[in-house]
């Protein structure tokens, strides 16, 4: 089977295509943080806190425009801490919503398959009144944690690509 590699952080070992957001863009005292491991993965790790109205922590990767004819899923390998998280997509970085669903971790390696029409479009939190992704292409991904408590997170991550 085909598959197109979104990132693979053995081989691209530059992450400044990655920038973490926290709720604190809105008043919020969530702080995550994203660095390269010494065997290259990428770790996504800090806390979340409902402090002050907040309660997420993500961390995005931008890229020119990838097609995703001819792929049905995305794929990602990961170790998580296992709590929940969501894997969002965007059609283009310009796009005010993306496209989410959720994923939980089990605390072992593993590979997360996602159908692209399984991502339902999302903005704030909203769930909006639209079709699911049904696009040509993705510029943008993102990993987020906010599940509505205090908490540390740590997820390691592999490699994302389409299948």
């Amino acid at each position: 089977m085909n598959s197109k590699t979104i990132f693979d952080f053995e081989k691209d070992k530059n992450l400044e295509s990655w920038q973490v957001v926290d709720d604190t863009v809105m008043g919020g005292r969530s702080d995550g943080s994203f660095q390269l491991s010494e065997d290259g993965h990428g770790v996504f790790e800090g806390y979340v806190t409902t402090e002050n109205n907040g309660g997420f922590s993500s961390v995005r990767h931008d890229f020119a425009k990838l097609s995703v004819e001819g792929y049905t899923k995305v794929v990602i390998k990961l170790k998580g801490d296992g709590k929940d998280y969501q894997f969002r997509i965007k059609a283009s970085q310009r796009d005010y919503y993306s496209y989410i669903q959720q994923f939980s971790t089990s605390g072992e390696w593993e590979q997360i398959e996602i159908p692209l029409h399984d991502f339902y479009p999302s903005f704030r939190g909203r769930k909006l009144d639209m079709p699911n992704f049904s696009g040509k292409s993705i510029g943008q991904v993102t990993f987020l944690i906010g599940n509505k408590k205090k908490e540390s997170f740590r997820l390691i991550i592999d490699k994302i690509e389409l299948l």
